[in-house]
């Protein structure tokens, strides 16, 4: 039998609701299958494990980028209301909670990544009246609210920076991390060379490598530390000049940010993303090996992950978590796979940890965009493994290919295939069904590519000038660094949601504050919600599949084909539950060996009709 999307959706939420099995898409049955696939028994035991499993492991996680979402203002940049009016778009994704990047009142010189103040929204999103509206209507449809905490790390227009930046001697004299220059005399004239991007009172330029600390260079380029007059020392800043670290030394810092997140617990949110935190604890402050021609070192190889912070996290865990079921997923960046122990689960610090082994591969492990690498499939595979296997005893997986911060999913890990539409189905159905929590960020569920513009000056992201211009400094030709941008740009995940065919995408009445995809007339939400083979649609019978099938939220994870360079396949089992996905990512006919199907049952597919044994193009399958 051959179900349209439409009634596919219809058969999964039944059963959804009566805990049946149906066959569905058209599949052929393995030898020696039946149209039920399983036995009620064996359904049961994954039924009563998801029981044991806590909220936010058994939901959708959609992560909301608010200044692209909804314009409602028609000043050009979304608002807390526009994620309000679409809540109903999101719970027809089966999303069970909303992660929002910073909304907290900022400058905005990082897109709200550089915060002024932890306790008030900023005015261009809209106010705290807007803030708790939000939360409540996501309540009365089941989902909640997570805030992205910025905890290494604030604008140096923030008050408490403000203030310790004034003197030595103040309140807050120690809550960011200040150092004498290692060579006075070389500091005496750098007053006069203030940064385009630093304070009235603060210079980042002009100043003699031997002044500083140490040689280590910014994330986003340049050195790490920049001069302040006033308190004639250098402070530290993992990322740009105007985000000055915090420093977690400071008891009495660290109490403020612990009284700041329970600030928002009150208010109501499910838990916490926490942004960049493998930076908090900081090493000895010495030179680094070189590792450019600029004579620095980079400052993640110096500092991520440092002895001693996991005690940090412990205290956050206990002041600030302890006691609710509110979840946090920290920003692990530097975290290998086999420590992971040690930070998720019961024992460990956090719920979840997202790591890039895996986003990396395309960079071969390493963030310069013009040294193009290549990559295999089995190189993805065995990341992705590594990090299932993990936490498969201890902790949670958060699954993603997508977040505000990476290009699209589909040009990042598909970048050869002609059709766009079916490759991100394939990674959906990946996304979809692996041990975890899925996190879709917005737009992964319409398929959304990058963009390719024309000139650097069209992008707003400030590591894809640093980027581009880092490429220029190494011998590359504009057109070598504008590639490097065009495939790695931040802002390829930033571009306006694609609403509908109308100005703007339906994002804005105004000037969008970046320019929408130019697909947005044949590629938006109303024209795939209107069409059954979708890659929206295609999300949706995934997200439904999901509530259907216990043992994709409940069972173990086990690669299969591990060697194959055409195919992603794997098993989740649970007793005697077990279903297995089969993904093609290449755009030949592949075949395979069909036994890991046996007794198991085509429960969605890409392409309709389809042999067992055999993949077609792009084609992805869940049996059970």
């Amino acid at each position: 039998m051959t179900f349209s999307n439409i009634s596919r959706r219809s058969a999964l939420q039944a059963m959804a609701g009566a805990g049946a099995l149906l066959v569905l898409g058209g599949c052929a049955p393995a030898q020696g299958g039946s149209a039920g696939g399983a036995t009620s028994a064996a359904s049961q035991t994954a039924a009563q494990a998801r029981e044991s499993l806590k909220w936010w492991q058994d939901i959708i996680v959609y992560e909301a980028y608010p200044k692209s979402f909804l314009d409602t203002e028609g000043q050009g940049t979304g608002t807390i209301n526009g994620i309000t009016e679409k809540l109903d778009y999101l719970a027809s994704l089966g999303v069970g909670a909303i992660w929002l990047t910073p909304v907290y009142r900022s400058p905005m010189k990082d897109n709200g990544y550089d915060v002024a103040d932890y306790y008030d929204i900023d005015p261009r999103f809209g106010t705290m009246a807007d803030f708790e509206r939000l939360v409540s209507e996501a309540g009365r449809r089941d989902i909640r609210i997570v805030m992205d905490l910025v905890m290494n790390h604030t604008s140096n227009e923030s008050a408490w920076f403000q203030e310790s930046s004034s003197s030595r001697d103040n309140d807050k004299a120690d809550w960011y991390i200040w150092r004498d220059p290692a060579d006075v005399d070389a500091v005496a004239s750098t007053a006069d060379a203030a940064g385009a991007n630093a304070s009235a009172d603060t210079a980042s330029t002009g100043t003699p490598a031997d002044a500083y600390p140490t040689n280590w260079r910014s994330i986003f380029g340049g050195p790490a530390w920049t001069w302040c007059e006033a308190r004639q020392q250098f402070y530290l800043h993992t990322f740009a000049d105007f985000q000055p670290d915090l420093n977690w030394e400071c008891k009495a810092m660290r109490e403020e940010l612990f009284r700041m997140a329970r600030f928002w617990l009150d208010k109501g949110v499910g838990g916490f993303r926490i942004d960049a935190v493998t930076y908090i604890k900081k090493p000895e402050f010495e030179n680094g090996e070189p590792d450019a021609a600029d004579g620095m070192s980079g400052i993640h190889a110096a500092t991520a992950n440092t002895p001693g912070i996991l005690d940090f996290l412990h205290e956050f865990k206990r002041e600030v978590l302890a006691n609710t079921d509110a979840f946090a997923v920290g920003e692990a960046n530097g975290v290998p796979s086999d420590q992971l122990r040690e930070w998720v689960g019961e024992d460990g610090v956090f719920d979840m940890i997202f790591e890039f082994s895996h986003i990396l591969v395309p960079l071969g492990g390493k963030e310069v965009w013009h040294e193009p690498t290549d990559w295999k499939l089995t190189d993805l595979k065995a990341a992705i493994t590594a990090s299932e296997q993990s936490t498969a005893e201890s902790g949670w997986y958060p699954i993603f290919f997508e977040n505000h911060d990476q290009a699209r999913s589909v040009d990042q890990f598909m970048p050869n295939a002609r059709d766009k539409q079916a490759a991100a189905k394939t990674l959906g159905c990946v996304l979809m069904t692996l041990r975890g929590t899925p996190f879709l960020y917005q737009g992964e569920e319409l398929g959304m590519g990058n963009v390719a513009w024309p000139s650097i000056d069209y992008y707003d992201d400030i590591s894809s000038h640093n980027q581009y211009n880092a490429a220029l400094e190494a011998g590359k030709s504009e057109e070598e660094a504008l590639a490097g941008v065009h495939a790695h740009s931040r802002d390829n995940a930033r571009t306006p949601m694609q609403w509908d065919d109308s100005a703007n995408a339906g994002f804005t009445t105004g000037e969008p504050w970046l320019p929408v995809h130019d697909d947005y007339e044949t590629s938006n939400a109303e024209a795939q919600d209107a069409d059954p083979n979708s890659v929206l649609s295609w999300y949706r019978d995934l997200a439904e599949l999901r509530r259907a099938l216990p043992v994709l939220a409940a069972g173990d994870y086990r690669e299969l084909m591990a060697e194959s360079e055409q195919v992603f396949a794997f098993e989740r089992t649970c007793g005697q539950d077990r279903a297995v996905v089969l993904a093609n990512f290449t755009e030949e006919t592949v075949s395979y060996d069909a036994s890991p199907a046996e007794g198991l049952t085509c429960m969605l597919g890409t392409h309709g009709p389809t042999e067992l044994g055999v993949l077609r193009p792009l084609e992805a399958v869940v049996l059970a």
